[in-house]
């Protein structure tokens, strides 16, 4: 046996050759595959995204589970983890199985579990598999059979969107894919519904590498997307989406960035004018922005811990509007349980064509809605964590800011007036992360500089 294998936050992940094994993903698959049996199921679609082997470690899972006796429906080449999981719903099968470790660095290859709705397996579901993982993969091999789901998906993204406020879009599509599964599915959309919006694409050949950075839609590697926005002077608007294409950022002409926040907050508002209502979920990381949004348009919304599963099993059980987090996974109504980066940017996209207003104004008009302005950042640490958070449970001064409460529903998080910083323990790396929000850029920095320095005098 390779070692012990543990689902995080998101999956299962690790670093190539080194944790991710054919022998490990071996006991994975066959775990998974004992776990639809035992439950009945019959049909389980396979996919994977552009990562090194990633074509072939998804063959290998795809064999053991027909090799078990269910039928495998395997996406032919890198597809979007989105797709997977319309794939699942939309041939009636039993669940999902998508070979990616999503945002994470080159090295890393992971699992993530879908259920038969079209998301995130649950956590009961996650824990069932991890008990049914044995010391070796099952010994038998079937065939699986090819699936072609994007003329169907591209379908399905059409009804939930006015292709005529689309049309109108005078400007350039920017889609910057990082060299992920999202590739070139915005151009061929379009394409599909006989829409003629020029569309300009940055890494949008799969590469394994990403193109040097790791596949994250945050400033530090997005240089190009950022420096082509720089000078753009005619209307413009510009996506990013992450490694498997379920996340996604946005960039402004200038050359500014428009953070996940950001997003969730247009989002939000943009369904709303749809029509639409329900409860507003975020995770513990996600800007008090939304909160005073939601609220202003008297819609609930509610909290839960890091790790979008939590926010799938919200949307199964109650009407949910619209449910995200702070690393720019955003699900929506009408749609799927889950996080998609290609149709969220075209729900942007569609907001700056119904309103003629682009983000930066209409997020502006938002904060004038709710009294409050937003400025947030995050730091990631590569330091020693064992009993980290304990240490930092009593709440301390920090950037001149006197702490009023803590609050502990997923890591730390020391609240000050209309600030905040939240200390967590990454679920898919071996990272400290640091979180803060503040109404002034200044303050989030002052806050984040200090906030290292304390962990770093912490750490013996």
């Amino acid at each position: 046996m390779d070692g012990d294998i543990r689902f995080g936050t998101d999956g299962w992940r690790g670093v190539i050759a080194k944790d991710f094994t054919f022998f490990n993903l071996g006991r994975v698959a066959t775990a998974y595959g004992h776990y639809l049996l035992e439950r009945g199921g019959k049909r389980v679609v396979v996919g994977h995204d552009t990562r090194f082997q990633a074509k072939v470690f998804a063959e290998e899972a795809a064999g053991i589970l027909a090799g078990m006796g269910l039928e495998v429906l395997l996406l032919p080449g890198p597809h979007p983890t989105p797709m997977l999981s319309f794939a699942v719903r939309h041939v009636g099968a039993d669940g999902g199985l998508m070979l990616t470790a999503s945002h994470n660095p080159p090295q890393y290859l992971g699992v993530k579990l879908k259920g038969p709705y079209g998301g995130s397996a649950l956590p009961e579901e996650v824990k069932r598999v991890e008990a049914l993982i044995p010391k070796r993969p099952a010994e038998g091999r079937g065939k699986p059979e090819a699936l072609e789901i994007r003329a169907a998906y591209y379908d399905h993204l059409k009804g939930l969107l006015d292709l005529e406020a689309l049309a109108r879009f005078p400007g350039l599509l920017y889609h910057d894919a990082m060299g992920g599964a999202g590739d070139s599915h915005l151009s061929a959309f379009f394409r599909h519904v006989g829409l003629n919006l020029e569309v300009r694409e940055l890494h949008n050949l799969p590469h394994p590498l990403f193109y040097g950075v790791n596949p994250e839609p945050l400033p530090k590697n997005l240089g190009t997307l950022l420096a082509l926005m720089g000078p753009e002077k005619s209307p413009s608007f510009a996506v990013a989406t992450d490694g498997d294409g379920d996340r996604m950022a946005a960039v402004l002409p200038g050359g500014v960035f428009f953070n996940p926040h950001q997003v969730f907050a247009v989002l939000l508002r943009h369904l709303h004018k749809k029509g639409l209502s329900g409860l507003v979920v975020k995770n513990f990381a996600v800007s008090w922005i939304v909160d005073r949004l939601a609220e202003g348009l008297g819609l609930p919304v509610r909290t839960t811990p890091i790790g979008f599963k939590w926010i799938t099993e919200a949307f199964l059980r109650e009407d949910v509007l619209i449910g995200g987090e702070e690393s720019g996974g955003i699900g929506v109504k009408g749609h799927l349980p889950e996080r998609d980066g290609l149709l969220n940017a075209l729900l942007l996209l569609e907001s700056v064509a119904q309103t003629g207003l682009d983000l930066a104004d209409q997020f502006k008009e938002i904060e004038g809605m709710v009294g409050l302005t937003h400025a947030y950042d995050r730091l990631d640490l590569a330091v020693p964590t064992a009993g980290l958070l304990e240490k930092l449970r009593e709440p301390r001064p920090l950037a001149g800011l006197s702490p009023a409460g803590l609050e502990d529903l997923d890591g730390v998080k020391w609240v000050y007036g209309e600030a905040w910083i939240l200390f967590r323990l990454s679920g898919t790396e071996p990272l400290l992360r640091i979180y803060a929000e503040a109404t002034e850029e200044k303050t989030v920095g002052a806050l984040l500089r200090e906030a290292e320095a304390l962990v770093r005098s912490l750490i013996p």
